[in-house]
This record gives structure tokens, C-alpha cells and sequence, in this order.
């Protein structure tokens, strides 16, 4: 089993190929206008893109989503239904959630999904996870073949490990597009204590062998 392929944009924003028997899952989208080094990527790895898993809503997340749509004709688009709302611009809290401000860039999106997805399900090879705080209904995704979590932006590791629970003084921006920080940091324990062997985040480089770093995380945002 290999590792998942990184697709970055000026260091600032990942999205991530996962190999399937059919072909790759693509992990988010990134900002817009990163059509071709997506398409680019999978092609030189020698596969087609069969499906895209989004992770939550927020606009460096699915910017390109409608474009690769396009460009990818019968692609599967999957999301968690809590922020498929949010990517059709409904920006309603449900009952019991904690009301607070939803913050960072909601931009939305044309592409309507072809399937949404809950927490136990799974997309290809990869177990939806529950990580909600970022966004109401953020997710992140377990491989069980080779323990990569692909975490969204539940943690970053750009200038260092983080949770979305609290800035990272260095790269501060996922903590200050965060909804509800005490459910961020919950989620992020959550996350640890699956005991990942690989940490692939949103913003920043994987990380092998996590959950030392993880751990400190939570630290320092408890």
C-alpha cells in the first residue's frame, strides 16, 4: 500500500490522491484554479480520478470542486450531509448545535453531490471519521490499510503540529476559521486516540509516526 499523493498549492493548501483497485479517491480540492495539477497529478500516477471526498465546506476546500466536475464527467462528489448544506449556501445551525459563529470563507458551490456520506461510512477504502468544530460537519477519513488519517483541518502541521482548537501563533489562519474550538479540540483527541501511523492535514506536510506530535497539540490548546 502507498502513501497518499500530496497535491499542494503554494505549500498553503493540500489535496490528496488515494489509490483504489478503480482508480484514486481525491481527497478535497483545494483553492480554485487547481484543476490541472490535480488532473496533472493523477495522471502521471497513472490512474483516474473516480471519486472526490470532500472534507468540509470551506472555500480552500472545494474551490475547485465545480471546475473538476466539469472536467471529470460521471466523477462521484461525496460529503458529509451536515456540510453539504453549507456548501449550498445554507448557513442554519441545527438544533442543539452550539450557536456560534460560522467563520472562515463559505464560497459554496455549483456541484451538487451525487451522494452524501455519515460518520462509519465508507468511501472507497476509507473510513468516514467524525471531526467536527472546524466546521459543523467537518470529517476526516481512516485508511485502514496503511493507518493515514487525512484529518481536513482538524489539525495543520504548517509551522508546526496544531489543532483547530487554538492558533498556531506562526500559521494561525485554520484556528481563526474554526466555529467551535471546544469541539475542535475534542474532535482532535478523538483523532489521536484512533493512533494514526500517518498524519495527512489539510495545510501543512505529512507527518509520519503522529501521535507524539498530536498529543502536544491537544496540549496545548486544552
Amino acid at each position: 500500500m502507498t502513501p497518499p499523493i500530496r497535491i499542494s498549492r503554494f505549500g498553503f493548501v493540500n489535496a490528496y490522491l488515494v489509490r483504489e483497485e478503480d482508480g484514486f479517491t481525491l481527497v478535497d480540492t483545494m483553492i480554485p484554479r487547481s484543476v490541472k495539477a490535480i488532473v496533472s497529478a493523477a495522471r502521471d500516477a497513472g490512474a483516474p480520478i473516480v471519486r472526490i471526498a470532500l472534507t468540509h465546506a470551506h472555500g480552500d476546500h472545494i474551490g475547485s470542486l465545480d471546475a473538476l466536475a466539469a472536467a471529470l464527467p460521471g466523477v462521484e462528489v461525496l460529503i458529509s450531509s451536515r456540510d453539504a448544506r453549507l456548501m449550498a449556501g445554507d448557513k442554519s445551525l441545527d438544533p442543539g448545535e452550539p450557536v456560534n459563529k460560522l467563520r472562515g470563507s463559505y464560497s459554496g458551490a455549483k456541484t451538487t453531490p451525487t451522494s452524501t456520506f455519515a460518520p462509519g461510512d465508507h468511501v472507497g477504502s476509507l473510513e468516514v471519521i467524525a471531526a467536527p468544530g472546524h466546521t459543523p460537519g467537518q470529517v476526516a477519513f481512516f485508511d485502514h490499510r496503511d493507518g493515514t488519517l487525512l484529518c481536513g483541518d482538524a489539525y495543520s502541521t504548517l509551522a508546526g503540529v496544531a489543532t483547530a482548537a487554538k492558533a498556531n501563533p506562526r500559521f494561525p489562519l485554520v484556528a481563526m476559521a474554526t466555529w467551535h474550538r471546544p469541539t475542535a479540540l475534542a474532535s482532535a483527541v478523538a483523532l489521536r486516540d484512533l493512533g494514526p501511523a500517518r498524519l495527512a492535514p489539510g495545510h501543512g506536510r505529512i507527518i509520519e509516526a503522529p501521535v507524539e506530535a498530536m498529543t502536544d497539540a491537544i496540549g496545548v490548546a486544552a
